[in-house]
């Protein structure tokens, strides 16, 4: 630990020292780099894709392609289209008896960041925050994760041909993470679960060392009475079984009116079949990252089974089939609160759906637990999504489709309370990774002279103009 702590704090020096040497690298010099970037994520695509399937076991090429090659381009190309105007000092309103002054918003580098990243977007969620970091003019040092370790050298081969190690540095291997959040960062995000985000802050603490915190969340989904069910499965399982359900804001559970459960539960096992005809030895339908992993999950649905739900999955016959490392799509209905798929998040392709009869004993559910990083809501009623967005505290919001809203580069991403701090995407994250610096620009004329000391007249009748 003491060895690996001095190796990090080598590389951390290394890049502290270039960013006091070299200062903030101009626009021109980081569109280069992000441009370069580029060029190496589409060069090494289907080597990402390969490496992330091999750590997975099997992961869906095209699951791939989207998720980790398709965001991480187009938050590039984002980036680099707006990156100008970013960087421009913004002005800021002077109350009057300031004028004719000047006040300036200046967007300054933080120095050294730090980037923990998660195995169940390995890729995308280590280059993402990497991204906005580059463009807030920072020096960085990714951590991937350690449960990803072809991902790992894959994102070292990339990194080491487009930087140097004083400008980004890729760290991995037994016994980093303690090492890696002791290092005095300007900035640390990491992405990952709850309980390791707490160690993350509280060793962050001891070098006051601002932190985000993007982490998990029991994101609910609710179905309107007024919502077509079939419309709205349709974008459920989708999202919920992309990545096998290894996706942080996926909907953790489905609040359906109790009117529309039997519909609901026909069209999604349809569905299902539909999107998965087979589910064990499909190449769109991706394992569980490790058999830890998989033995939770499987002993969640045990568990709910032994406790009286009932359990639909469609592919049952195949269940035994095979040993790849492959949960089925699960359906559960007649859940209760002392079932683990109800106190736990589940992060597996595993949907608990829960009755309702009225929308307001749903709203008083999500409120009377902690918040989630996603909130996701079926309806075409304005003054139901209205009541929801006014009546719930959530990370982010979906209305009427689920994860969309984590690509949309205009919105910030980030949790609320237990589900996490602090933004990110596009020009939020740009935002995060910079000290904004207020700047007053005083004017040759003003008048501020007239009330220092000695006070007298003049300031008695200004100081009555203003307080009385």
């Amino acid at each position: 630990m003491d060895n690996q702590f001095e190796n990090l704090h080598e590389i951390f020096e290394e890049q502290r020292r270039a960013f006091l040497k070299y200062g903030p690298p101009t626009l021109g010099s980081r569109t280069i780099a992000l441009s370069q970037l580029e060029e190496q994520i589409l060069l090494y695509k289907n080597e990402i894709a390969q490496a992330i399937s091999s750590d997975f076991g099997h992961r869906s090429y095209h699951e791939t392609l989207m998720a980790e090659i398709f965001v991480c381009i187009k938050s590039i190309q984002h980036t680099k289209k707006y990156l100008k105007k970013w960087m421009k000092p913004r002005k800021r309103p002077v109350p009057w008896y300031c004028r004719p002054a000047k006040a300036k918003i200046h967007y300054q580098p933080l120095g050294v960041v730090g980037i923990m990243s998660p195995w169940n977007y390995p890729f995308q969620l280590c280059f993402g925050p990497m991204i906005a970091a580059l463009a807030a003019g920072n020096r960085i040092m990714l951590k991937p994760s350690g449960r990803t370790p072809e991902t790992c050298k894959i994102i070292e081969k990339i990194i080491t041909r487009v930087f140097e190690r004083h400008d980004v540095a890729v760290v991995y291997g037994p016994g980093v993470n303690e090492a890696f959040i002791q290092l005095p960062f300007n900035h640390l995000l990491y992405t990952g679960s709850s309980q390791v985000g707490k160690k993350v802050m509280r060793a962050a603490s001891e070098n006051l060392t601002p932190v985000t915190l993007e982490l998990g969340g029991r994101s609910p989904v609710i179905i309107a009475e007024d919502y077509p069910v079939q419309k709205a499965v349709n974008s459920i399982l989708t999202g919920k079984l992309f990545n096998a359900g290894q996706t942080c804001i996926a909907a953790n559970h489905a609040f359906v009116h109790k009117s529309q459960m039997n519909r609901f539960l026909e069209h999604a096992l349809k569905v299902i079949h539909k999107m998965y005809p087979t589910a064990l030895d499909n190449a769109d339908y991706t394992n569980i990252i490790s058999k830890e992993r998989y033995d939770k999950l499987r002993n969640m649905i045990e568990d709910a089974k032994s406790k009286g739900a009932a359990i639909y999955q469609p592919h049952e016959k195949e269940l035994h089939q095979s040993n790849k490392r492959k949960i089925l799509p699960t359906l559960i209905v007649n859940t209760t609160m002392d079932m683990l798929v109800m106190k736990e998040e589940i992060f597996g392709p595993i949907l608990p759906i829960i009755p309702y009869e009225s929308l307001y004993d749903v709203i008083d559910e999500i409120s009377h637990n902690q918040r989630p990083l996603a909130l996701y809501c079926f309806t075409d009623n304005q003054e139901t999504m209205d009541t929801i967005l006014r009546s719930t505290i959530s990370g982010g919001v979906c209305m009427n489709d689920t994860l969309l809203h984590f690509i949309q580069d205009d919105l910030p991403f980030g949790g609320v309370g237990h589900s996490g701090m602090g933004r990110y995407h596009g020009f939020y994250g740009f935002e995060t990774f910079s000290n904004l610096k207020g700047v007053f620009y005083q004017s040759r004329v003003n008048i501020m002279g007239s009330l220092r000391p000695p006070y007298g007249r003049l300031f008695k009748s200004v100081m009555d103009y203003f307080i009385n």
